[in-house]
């Protein structure tokens, strides 16, 4: 039988966040892969440690003890510059509260991640392609007619649809997604993660969900439960026989 590598993997992850005197364990030994092409949903109440372990597999947090391998290489350990460039070009990230700059229109946004990485000479000759990849990524998202808009002036749904936009911008190989529907109706939650699952399925593009919500994760490939900080089920290449808590159908969109 084949062996598939893991893009993605998690080992040994211990968490504890300390208040004063008083220290708060929060994960406790987590493992999981995540392979290429993967739409993993990760499932949890609140305080099971979901968004924990989402922050640390994208390096926007260390653990206390464990690591974290992309290609097999550790890098939950990199030097600051090393972790910043995979946050801004091989990660993206989408969080409930979209974090969208009030003062810039949608299109200015998006735009924020190259205005970070480019230099100025750098943004003088790419300056106009940035432009467009960033008009044609509104667009894909069905906010075409909202380049000029602030987000003052766009639903939860939209402001959600610019954070995808603009976590797009770099052309990450992974995407994470920190309950993307944590602030929609039900309707527009649905429509969000419909939009995830065709990124997912057009562009091959790795995506790490946690929710809540257990009604978001029929249109995903994988499923696991994390409780109290451990994981129930485990995860298996997707040659082998899976053990994950469910296997969902895949949905059209």
């Amino acid at each position: 039988m084949t062996h598939v590598f893991p893009l993605l993997a998690v080992r040994g992850l211990h968490k504890a966040y300390r208040q004063h005197q008083l220290t708060v364990p929060v994960l406790h030994g987590v493992d999981l892969d995540v392979y290429n092409g993967d739409f993993l949903c990760i499932l949890g109440a609140s305080g099971s440690g979901k968004s924990t372990l989402l922050h640390l597999m994208g390096t926007l947090d260390q653990p206390d003890q464990g690591s974290v391998l992309l290609d097999g290489e550790r890098i939950d350990n990199a030097p600051g510059p090393r972790r910043d460039k995979l946050r801004n070009a091989t990660f993206g990230f989408i969080f409930q509260f979209y974090h969208l700059l009030p003062e810039l229109t949608a299109l200015e946004n998006v735009l924020v991640p190259p205005m970070i990485e480019a230099s100025i000479l750098g943004w003088f000759w790419q300056g106009s392609a940035y432009r467009k990849r960033a008009t044609e990524l509104l667009e894909r998202v069905g906010l075409g007619h909202r380049l000029h808009h602030k987000p003052r002036e766009l639903s939860g749904g939209e402001m959600q649809r610019v954070a995808i936009a603009r976590a797009l911008m770099g052309q990450p190989r992974v995407l994470f997604a920190d309950e993307p529907t944590g602030n929609l109706d039900e309707e527009k939650g649905e429509e969000i993660v419909g939009l995830l699952r065709d990124l997912n399925r057009r562009d091959a593009l790795t995506m790490i969900m946690v929710t809540h919500n257990r009604d978001l994760v029929a249109p995903t490939d994988r499923v696991v439960r994390l409780v109290k900080g451990r994981v129930e089920g485990a995860s298996t290449p997707p040659a082998e026989q899976p053990t994950v808590l469910e296997m969902p159908r895949r949905m059209a969109l």
